[in-house]
């Protein structure tokens, strides 16, 4: 595939420093020219300004302690990163992220365009000297008049959800599905939410190939090509009756519109808005609304018009719930499908009964596999697979 031809190039290419640091090992490259140490120190000065204003700005979505300006911070990092006079950047400060254990460089430039031309010429002449995967692992986030430099790489993961984007101008660089692309101020970069790394420590891949048929012999429970077998049922009322003894169907079974749509902060669904755009044509709930009690034990029943459509939205789904922190949120109920239908449940013990019914789960998360013995199956969109193996709550 060509992904894997492409991953296989970078990986071949000489192992770099990213601007901005991020890697936790010993430090490998040299400042530019110029650029030595110039933020601040840990019991400093107190930053100003429009670095007070970045500071704000980013402690929505990461910790950024301490800010200051002073000179010979200790927390500034030994690697590549714009000193004030450099690239239009006028102030320069540093605070902590003491979540992640790391540091945050922040940099005001006078010019946006001038700092995005003089990174991009930076980059140019690193690969024209030899190092041509510079600047494909950088973590520049570009903010609305300020620049960040994260020195760790979960930080740069959380910043990204902001409007802060990371600016790529290796020509090497790509976008992977799922992500922005953006246009920058300089012709030949982009901009984007994809935190890119060597080791894939960063924002998920989801077109990471998930292909169980690798070309070698298949697992016990891992078809090299078709299926196992999946159930089926041709009604709402076939539905329920099949999976009655492993979902609290029973009287708190509802198909009214009004009823289905509901939803709590402990049971989200995977459908959501109008179900027919997800290719489904029927929809049930099992469970207690809230009413009396806050509601409980809901799932979702589905018949299925179109299973690609479905998956292929689920996927979208999962993957931006993924696109956080790499983890789905727990409340999010999983979708197991069959032939022609599906059930959604964030209940470990339900979806252990519907594992025995030969229900699978969707799964879209990167690089997933399963051990011998699970089922692990083609699903019908690309980069996901259909598993009954869950490595918190392992079906037997």
């Amino acid at each position: 595939m060509r992904i894997q031809r492409i991953l296989a190039t970078t990986a071949a290419l000489a192992c770099l420093t990213a601007l901005a640091g991020c890697k936790e090992g010993g430090d490998r490259s040299s400042p530019p020219a110029g650029a030595s140490a110039s933020a601040s120190s840990a019991g400093g000065a107190t930053a100003g300004g429009t670095l007070a204003a970045a500071q704000e700005q980013l402690r929505k979505f990461a910790s950024c302690e301490d800010l200051s300006s002073k000179p010979g911070d200790p927390r500034l990092p030994a690697r590549d990163f714009p000193k004030a006079g450099q690239w239009s950047v006028e102030e320069v400060a540093v605070c902590s992220d003491t979540s992640e254990t790391g540091a945050i460089v922040i940099a005001v430039p006078k010019d946006m365009k001038a700092f995005q031309e003089g990174y991009k010429q930076y980059v140019m002449d690193r690969m024209a000297a030899g190092d041509g995967a510079y600047g494909l692992f950088d973590q520049v986030l570009v903010g609305k008049g300020f620049v960040v430099f994260p020195t760790r790489t979960p930080t740069s993961v959380k910043l990204v959800r902001s409007d802060l984007r990371v600016l790529v101008c290796n020509p090497g660089g790509r976008v992977p599905e799922g992500y922005k692309r953006e246009k920058p101020l300089v012709e030949g970069c982009s901009l984007t939410d994809f935190v890119a790394t060597e080791d894939g420590s960063g924002s998920p891949n989801f077109e990471i190939p998930q292909n169980p048929d690798n070309g070698g012999e298949p697992k016990p429970g891992q078809p090299k090509s078709g299926s196992l077998g999946l159930p089926r049922a041709g009604s709402l009322p076939e539905l329920r009756k099949l999976v009655g003894n492993s979902l609290a169907c029973g009287k708190n079974y509802s198909t009214d519109p009004e009823t289905v749509a509901v939803s709590s902060i402990d049971y989200v669904p995977v459908v959501t808005g109008n179900a027919l755009d997800w290719g489904v044509t029927g929809r049930a709930l099992c469970g207690q609304p809230a009413g009396e009690r806050r509601a409980h034990d809901l799932s979702w029943l589905s018949t299925v018009g179109d299973m690609k459509r479905l998956q292929a939205k689920a996927k979208a789904a999962q993957q931006a719930d993924l696109k956080d922190d790499g983890r789905l949120k727990a409340t999010t109920s999983l979708l197991l499908v069959g032939e022609n239908i599906a059930v959604e449940t964030n209940s470990p013990s339900s979806r252990f009964g519907l594992y025995q019914l030969q229900f699978l789960y969707l799964n879209c998360t990167p690089g997933f596999t399963a051990p011998a013995g699970y089922r692990l199956e083609k699903a019908q969109v690309e980069g996901c697979v259909l598993t009954n193996y869950e490595p918190d709550h392992p079906a037997a």
